[in-house]
């Protein structure tokens, strides 16, 4: 959906606005700023994790509770949260399923390296979701994408992988990669990469099906890592068959293909694989599947897993080929995804969030034409997203160069000083089964608010 006969908003115009909502952000939250200086005196850059340090108030909003969709600040200020962890807590916060769970078995062990049972079910879960038969666990969807990775490698003794400009694979050194011409180079920002990513990634615009093709026939690239759309530099959909050639020239040319449905979950319980019949070599899954309790898993199909097993060592050696680690597949974070997968991430929970992600979506779109500005939003599954240009964008390049990083920070920064929080830096929305009607049009009438005072400096 897109809209606009206006040009966009008067820079001097919106850094008015902006100096306005962070007055109002730093008088309605004392006991934050008060911590976030506290902060200081023991935290590195005073923050708990580095990107906090990008805050469009200033200072981050310290949290005090949260439960369903919907967290308080240490100030008393109650929000409707369509953040919800940047996808970790797409289950709401806190389910009861899982925390009646998570009580039980941390009661009975946390960390034994030995199975459990819940092992068994949540492998057999995924495989019923995804269609890949085999799985492992892991703590993050960094190590699930790091493992998946060496295991590519092993099987095709190949040392490059291939991913996509502006792509999002959590924190895995190869895909912190750009391109620059027809050069790969380090992306921007990126903290002490080991080697020139030109070494170990090559990379090509997502659609670009005949960029894809020349990078490919190097015959020197393991596996392609792919989210089924790009999702962090704003949603950017595949074109119609760019999936069919993608499946194609892997397979042509003896390269893995691995799928990254971290965030693309939320098109629906079996993700973007299962909702638009993929068939990938390998998969991988991390954040939402146990409520936030750190856990992911990766898959196999059958052809993969049996090469696999009939090479990787058995002997003493098994504990030192650099996958796994002591708490991987803990018998806390299984019994977490067990609850989440079988009582939170339902089929009827996803018909739910997906209903509300098109009324969140309607809900933006009815006020981008109403106020004739220049944007537009778009939709996957359950997941929103609205972006300061016109044109949706076929690839990573041409999101990346149509961002307006003042506008998210004034539209973020307004969200939130009238009780609505969407993830920081792309304004990004999510529907969780806890999330209402009442929720998703509160933020539209916020929405619509912010709209009319920009189209009135446009």
């Amino acid at each position: 959906m897109t809209s606009g006969t206006k040009t966009p908003p008067a820079r001097p115009a919106l850094d008015e606005l902006l100096t306005r909502e962070l007055e109002r952000f730093d008088r309605d939250h004392p006991r934050s700023r008060e911590l976030a200086r506290q902060a200081e005196r023991s935290l590195l850059a005073g923050v708990p994790m580095p990107w906090m340090i990008r805050w469009s108030g200033g200072f981050a909003v310290y949290a005090a509770e949260a439960s369903g969709a919907r967290f308080r600040d240490v100030d008393g200020h109650e929000y409707v949260d369509f953040c919800l962890g940047d996808t970790a807590a797409m289950t709401g916060h806190s389910p009861a399923p899982t925390i009646r769970a998570v009580a039980e078995q941390a009661a009975r062990g946390i960390t034994l390296m030995l199975p459990s049972e819940d092992a068994l079910w949540v492998g057999e879960e995924l495989a019923r979701r995804f269609g890949l038969p085999r799985w492992q666990f892991a703590l993050t969807a960094t190590d699930a994408n790091r493992f998946a990775i060496r295991l590519a490698r092993e099987l095709t003794a190949r040392p490059k992988i291939l991913v996509f400009n502006w792509c999002y694979h959590g924190t895995v050194d190869e895909t912190f990669a750009s391109l620059e011409g027809e050069s790969v180079v380090s992306r921007e920002g990126n903290v002490g990469p080991p080697v020139l990513l030109g070494e170990t990634t090559r990379v090509v615009e997502w659609n670009d099906v005949a960029a894809l093709e020349r990078e490919l026939a190097h015959g020197d690239v393991a596996c392609v890592l792919a989210e089924p759309a790009l999702t962090n530099i704003g949603i950017v959909h595949p074109e119609p068959g760019f999936h069919d050639a993608l499946r194609e020239v892997t397979r042509k040319t003896g390269t893995l293909l691995i799928i990254d449905e971290t965030h693309t979950l939320c098109a629906g319980p079996g993700g973007y694989t299962a909702s638009h019949a993929l068939d990938p070599d390998m998969l991988t899954v991390g954040k939402a599947i146990a409520a936030g309790i750190p856990a992911a898993a990766y898959g196999f199909s059958q052809d993969v897993a049996e090469r696999l097993e009939a090479m990787l060592p058995r002997d003493e050696r098994a504990d030192v080929g650099g996958i796994g680690g002591t708490v991987a597949a803990n018998v806390l974070s299984l019994a977490a995804m067990r609850a989440t997968l079988g009582e939170v991430l339902t089929d009827a929970a996803f018909e739910h969030m997906i209903k509300l992600g098109k009324r969140f979506e309607e809900g933006v779109a009815g006020a981008i034409d109403r106020h004739g500005l220049p944007w537009h939003v778009t939709r996957l599954g359950c997941r929103v997203e609205y972006l300061f240009r016109p044109e949706r964008p076929r690839n990573g390049c041409e999101a990346a160069a149509g961002g307006d990083a003042g506008l998210d920070r004034l539209i973020h920064l307004y969200a939130l000083n009238r009780g609505i929080l969407l993830t920081p830096f792309h304004n990004m929305a999510l529907m969780s089964p806890a999330t209402t009607e009442a929720d998703v049009d509160r933020h539209s009438a916020v929405f619509d608010e912010a709209a009319k005072e920009l189209s009135a400096v446009a």
